[in-house]
């Protein structure tokens, strides 16, 4: 059985067909000598293995070919089937010793990642669509997060991306990526190419999941293409949103954004930018990342394709007369649209085919209705997190970061968005 658990510095570890493309890069780049957080990964054959052992292979392709509620109900079944089955002992033994590894020195925290045989491609990321798992502790705990990323390959939002990409979830699998978790002082993202041919990084105070889930205004850092830093615009605080009809709680009345001190000097950040030129060389293609930096210095925890914003349109007259807001630029093109603005998930229903969509949070609740989207403004949120790659990859102008978006844009005004410029401008209906 150990021969499904490999060390990622082990040459095997680079075989995206075994482990997936985001335990391959993560091995491949830790080969270069670029800074990792090293650990293990788990074949995506134990997956397999484990589907064969719970009798769950027929649900598995039934999921494509049923439809309406019976597809639901042998989704559920793998949700549930996987994440309540027992790991076979012969299995769990040797997951449990690459814990015990990780977790050795005092006080370390263990983390357990998705790693799907079908993600971090390039025009299918799958960016936040399947499960991981940080600051683990307990065996129990690991047992659980390690089951639960196998269960996450049949969740609702993930069959839904697939069934957009022409994707059968039984074709797939699960791998697993084992690691110690970095206790970040900061994290962020990075971009190693825009339509001016610089990089963009992000970066927040500890762990990088709220800039992933659009939850923060993270730090927006420019680098031009000699590695210079040009611009470091500092994030914002900001309270926890609330849904204007009373079922999340009420938005406060009182400013709730507040500059802070940026996260990296101008040194780290060009240190960075340099790390990300690197990452790009060695991958072979333009790159987006997720980093994070402890008291050693810089970890890269994820690498995957970019898809390159060209330049938008420049924006005509008419438009130059109009309001001008700014954010961080998220998306590819420019678009134009009604806009519909919404301060809850609950009110996603709304949107109709060709609007532009201004909302408060930029997390995965939105990636359903994207398609629906001529262009999407929201109040939080920046350039690397989930919903920005997956904007990216449908061709979608997107600008996020952007202070009191939801007040300041009337609802049923005409918008225009530049997801290159990070340029939101409206016209009254």
């Amino acid at each position: 059985m150990t021969a499904f658990l490999v060390r990622l510095r082990d040459p095997a570890a680079r075989e995206p067909a075994r482990f997936g493309a985001k335990a391959a890069s993560q091995a491949v780049l830790a080969a270069s000598g670029l800074p990792t957080a090293g650990g293990f990964c788990l074949d995506a054959a134990a997956y397999r293995m484990q589907v064969e052992a719970l009798g769950l292979s027929g649900a598995a392709r039934l999921v494509l070919s049923a439809a309406g509620a019976d597809a639901r109900r042998h989704a559920l079944t793998m949700r549930l089937g996987l994440m309540e089955g027992p790991i076979p002992p012969e299995m769990e033994k040797p997951l449990l010793a690459a814990r015990s590894e990780i977790t050795a020195a005092p006080g370390r925290e263990g983390v357990v990642r998705s790693s799907a045989l079908c993600e971090d491609r390039l025009g299918a990321s799958f960016a936040g669509q399947f499960d991981s798992y940080l600051g683990l502790r307990s065996e129990a705990d690991f047992l659980t997060a390690v089951r639960a990323c196998w269960a996450s390959l049949w969740s609702n939002r993930a069959l839904r991306y697939m069934a957009s990409h022409d994707l059968d979830p039984a074709e797939s699998a699960m791998a697993v990526i084992i690691q110690p978790l970095v206790r970040a002082r900061f994290s962020g993202g990075g971009l190693s190419r825009t339509a001016e041919g610089g990089m963009i990084l992000s970066a927040s105070p500890g762990l990088g999941s709220a800039i992933a889930q659009g939850e923060v205004v993270p730090d927006h850092i420019e680098i031009a293409p000699d590695g210079k830093m040009i611009r470091n615009e500092t994030g914002r605080a900001h309270h926890e949103p609330g849904c204007a009809r009373g079922h999340r709680g009420r938005r406060a009345a009182h400013a709730r954004d507040a500059a802070l001190s940026p996260c990296l000097d101008r040194e780290e950040a060009e240190e960075l930018g340099r790390l990300l030129r690197r990452v790009e060389t060695v991958m072979g293609e333009p790159v987006e990342i997720e980093w994070a930096m402890d008291d050693e210095g810089f970890k890269l925890v994820q690498a995957r394709p970019l898809v390159v914003a060209s330049r938008a349109q420049v924006a005509d007259e008419l438009w130059l007369q109009h309001p001008r807001l700014l954010g961080q630029p998220s998306g590819v093109g420019w678009g134009e649209g009604r806009a519909c603005v919404v301060t809850c998930e609950c009110e996603l229903g709304r949107l109709a085919p060709g609007e532009i969509l201004v909302t408060q949070v930029a997390g995965p609740a939105l990636a359903p209705v994207l398609p629906l989207a001529a262009g999407v403004v929201a109040e939080l949120g920046g350039s690397t997190s989930h919903l920005a790659a997956l904007a990216r990859e449908r061709g979608i102008p997107m600008v996020l970061g952007v202070l009191n978006a939801t007040r300041r844009i009337p609802e049923g005004s005409t918008v225009a968005v530049d997801g290159v410029a990070g340029v939101v401008r409206w016209m009254p209906s």
